[in-house]
């Protein structure tokens, strides 16, 4: 007999596991499927970091930033032992925004949702302040603003420990590699190590991050309007520590873009993300000669200290999705919103 779901989740990254999560604390019978382990992409390639989305306020994605801030406040209620405040500093310099247009970015995002746990922003004189010590001279002025750091696949596993323990089935090494639908009602074909079983739902949700389409088109379900789906691959640094202190900076590149230091484990210094586009192999995502230059440049047009390809410990990069964007149009510039299918 083919056991019967309310509701199947194809991915195990933080996504899947968030739906599963709320879905079985509504009373929902969960089924989520995962190929690999939880946070086996995407969900572990991330810079880590709780953010309301500062950045998209350039692009006028106001709403996005304001659901951003208050998920923020609500992970920050219940997963305190993993989502935990961190100072970000925004040193200013010639060749970037204005000054005035980041502190009025900044008055935005203190205000666009109602915070009860963070600090607001500030504008800080660096020099002569412990925030400056690390800094060229020429970096005189700046802010200083709250937002919060995690351990990305440690939080997807625990959302997926609740669903569990609100009666979700969560099958990792578990491929989805059929979906049908029979009469309103899906069948599910899996496949666990040499083993093929088949599963019913009512509803299916595809979250299934760079592998989506591929989801799709194995089972012959794209339509006319489900779009072409853009991999955009983010990679990261690790080098020795570069400075004191607990916080972090913001950094504003020339091609209008930022990069984040960040404090990492006890001695060390994450750098990171980069934004290209991805068409190799989605098993075998891996940093480049280009993008390790790009990042290393990207500290040492802030930092006294500087640093060479030479100085990095270790990399990692990740890929994400986004609706394919007009040949016209910057990969950086593509909204970040959740599109939802039918």
């Amino acid at each position: 007999m083919i056991q019967d779901y309310d509701l199947c989740i194809i991915g195990g990254g933080i996504n899947g596991a968030g739906i599963a999560r709320d879905a079985a604390g509504r009373g929902l019978r969960v089924l989520l499927l995962e190929k690999g382990d939880l946070a086996n992409g995407t969900s572990s390639a991330s810079t880590s970091i709780i953010h309301g989305g500062l950045r998209y306020l350039e692009t006028y994605e106001f709403g996005l930033v304001r659901r951003s801030l208050k998920e923020r406040e609500v992970l920050m209620s219940i997963a305190p032992h993993l989502v935990h405040p961190m100072t970000f500093v925004i040193p200013h310099g010639k060749g970037q925004r204005p000054y005035k247009v980041v502190g009025a970015g900044l008055f935005l995002y203190d205000n666009l949702a109602k915070r009860k746990k963070l600090q607001k922003s500030y504008a800080e004189k660096l020099e002569g302040h412990y925030y400056g010590v690390p800094l060229k001279e020429e970096y005189k002025k700046g802010f200083s603003y709250a937002d919060c750091r995690t351990t990305d696949s440690r939080l997807v596993v625990v959302n997926a420990m609740d669903a569990a323990m609100h009666g979700a089935e969560i099958k990792t090494r578990t491929e989805c590699i059929n979906l049908r639908d029979h009469g309103g009602r899906w069948h599910i074909t899996m496949k666990e190590g040499n083993s093929v079983s088949t599963a019913g739902a009512k509803a299916v949700i595809n979250a299934g991050g760079p592998w989506v389409r591929n989801i799709i088109d194995q089972s012959e379900l794209a339509m006319a309007d489900v779009p072409n789906i853009s991999h955009i691959k983010g990679s990261h640094i690790i080098v020795p520590r570069q400075y004191d202190g607990g916080h972090a900076y913001t950094l504003q590149q020339p091609d209008g873009r930022i990069v984040f230091l960040i404090p990492y484990e006890d001695d060390l210094t994450l750098i990171g993300t980069t934004d290209e586009k991805f068409e190799g192999d989605l098993n075998d995502i891996r940093i480049t000669h280009e993008e390790v230059e790009y990042l290393c440049a990207a500290l040492n047009r802030v930092l006294k200290k500087s640093i060479s390809e030479k100085d990095v410990l270790w990399s990692y990069s990740g890929v994400r999705t986004a609706p394919q964007p007009p040949e016209n149009k910057k990969l950086s510039s593509v909204s970040r919103e959740h599109q939802i299918l039918l």
